[in-house]
């Protein structure tokens, strides 16, 4: 059984692993004040070329978008997202049990457009009883999207002018952030996400590391008692160094790009494969995960041999599925997945 079922199926990428049996034995102080953590926040902020950037450590992602809701919104706001943003979709309420509530707009793509966005605060505010109602306090959009698409540096500009302008933040959800960095359809760099982002996260778990993401505050607005907070949730992590530790290894002569990049060739070999036997994608991914159109009794027998992951209902007779690629992804991987495709389609 071989398995594109996510881009974390994997354990950690071998630097990181032995990096973090070089380190172990180390006596080091807790709470993300480890000379690990530190460093690798200074290799962060000049990466995002935001040398002021407030930076803290936390586990997964779900945990982040919880944390930054509960933290950065007041009891009167909710978190504005795309209808198959991650927070909405498949998050399980974690918003909503901060007390929050998330408000889901259309999108196209997995994308909020700018011309979306600002229909609805529009809308929201010229509302006479909108005093009645859950005001929006924060955009969450993630980049890449669910469905592996990516804003643009002019659509990420347009959005960040309009919250601005309603003095709200944005936040990005950047799970899967190396991927997009390094897609060829990409002109959006880690220092314009610092411009025109208030925060956003840079995922480590889906991109190398065992777990972790870095939550980055690029205007000075890091909530007050920020770590108490966080440990108030149960996210305070005393082994800090845990995740310090891949981070600084990540950002240490590119291997965060080589990860990347990596799972972004692998993803064009995938989608020649399925191309080159007549399958169908649902819509043109630039990154790492993949969208195809099985029908379902190709699907059944797919899943046999592979692991994938359904997405949505196509018609009566067909299926979305997801493929994803990482860095684990090898020529051996995609070579099988070829072989399994052809015999089932004798």
């Amino acid at each position: 059984m071989i398995s594109f079922a996510s881009d974390y199926i994997a354990g950690a990428h071998p630097r990181i692993l032995e990096r973090l049996a070089e380190t172990n034995l180390e006596m080091l102080p807790g709470y993300g004040s480890d000379r690990y953590s530190i460093s690798a926040a200074e290799k962060i902020r000049a990466a995002c070329g935001c040398p002021d950037a407030e930076i803290f450590f936390l586990t997964g992602g779900t945990q982040t978008n919880q944390i930054v809701a509960g933290a950065m919104l007041n009891n009167t706001e909710g978190m504005i997202s795309a209808v198959t943003g991650h927070v909405n979709a498949h998050e399980a309420g974690a918003i909503e049990y901060t007390g929050h509530k998330v408000l889901a707009v259309p999108g196209r793509d997995g994308k909020i457009l700018p011309e979306t966005l600002r229909s609805y605060l529009e809308t929201f505010f010229a509302d006479e009883n909108h005093e009645h109602m859950v005001f929006p306090g924060m955009v969450y959009i993630s980049w890449p999207t669910e469905y592996g698409t990516l804003y643009s540096k002019a659509e990420l500009k347009a959005i960040s002018e309009l919250t601005r302008a309603y003095r709200i933040p944005l936040y990005v959800d950047g799970a899967r952030l190396g991927y997009g960095l390094m897609s060829p359809e990409n002109d959006v760099t880690l220092k314009d996400l610092a411009e025109y982002a208030d925060v956003f996260y840079i995922g480590g778990t889906k991109v190398g590391a065992l777990a972790g993401e870095a939550l980055v505050f690029t205007k000075h607005n890091m909530p007050p008692h920020f770590l108490t907070q966080v440990k108030q949730h149960g996210a305070l992590n005393a082994k800090g160094r845990f995740i310090g530790v891949q981070f600084d290894t990540l950002f240490t002569d590119g291997l965060y790009q080589e990860i990347g990049r990596h799972g972004i060739e692998k993803a064009e070999m995938l989608k020649r494969i399925f191309r080159e036997r007549g399958f169908r994608f649902f819509l043109e991914s630039p990154t790492n995960q993949q969208f195809v159109i099985l029908e379902n009794r190709q699907m059944e027998a797919l899943s046999k041999e592979v692991e994938f992951s359904f997405w949505e209902p196509y018609d009566a007779d067909h299926t979305v599925v997801r493929f994803a690629t990482s860095w684990s992804t090898t020529d051996e991987h995609l070579e099988m997945l070829a072989e399994i495709l052809d015999r089932i389609l004798e």
